[in-house]
């Protein structure tokens, strides 16, 4: 019975998913704003957000019917965020204020799965420049920067639910300026 039941349900997905049409096609163009939730750039002991990660992403279709549905999307990325590391000595505060921002280049690979969600799968190459200002007062002969600029790489996964033919709500998980990431989209 067991077996009957999981045959019956994988019927029913496979008609169902098959149903469902692609939601970026080769044209179309959208727009992400979102805010990030656990930040992959600044965390463990002495760390404080001063401005959660914030991106914004846009995304064009460039390809349509891979894998029978699906569609393949290009596009760029712009993240931000700020923290603080801070450390008491011997009476005196101080530490770091950093600041990141992540430029790059990202692409998508789209398969609907239910009716007016998106869903999508990516890679992101780019850039994470970093810099940081020291205060408080340690040692006057202190002089220690972490600004720097490296390459980035992120695997991403996200969905977008449609209200409409141009608005959806949009979350997206993986390794970015976020763990996670929420926020809108604008489809045009």
């Amino acid at each position: 019975m067991k077996k009957i039941a999981i045959t019956l349900f994988a019927a029913f997905l496979a008609i169902n998913l098959s149903a469902q049409d692609n939601l970026l096609t080769k044209g179309e163009k959208v727009l992400n704003f979102g805010i990030g939730l656990g930040s992959t750039l600044y965390s463990g002991s002495y760390y404080s957000t001063t401005v959660p990660p914030l991106s914004v992403s846009f995304e064009m279709g460039v390809k349509d019917d891979v894998l029978d549905v699906g569609s393949i999307g290009v596009g760029g990325y712009l993240g931000y965020t700020a923290a603080k590391w801070e450390y008491n000595y011997f009476g005196t505060d101080w530490g770091y204020k950093y600041t990141s921002m992540i430029v790059g280049a990202r692409g998508t690979f789209h398969y609907p799965l239910v009716d007016k969600l998106d869903t999508y799968t990516g890679i992101m190459l780019g850039v994470n420049i970093v810099t940081d200002k020291s205060y408080g007062d340690i040692d006057p002969n202190y002089d220690y920067s972490a600004s720097s600029t490296g390459a980035i790489f992120a695997w991403y996964a996200g969905g977008r639910y449609y209200f409409s033919d141009n608005f959806a709500a949009m979350a997206e998980v993986g390794y970015g300026i976020a763990w996670l990431t929420l926020g809108v989209a604008l489809k045009f």
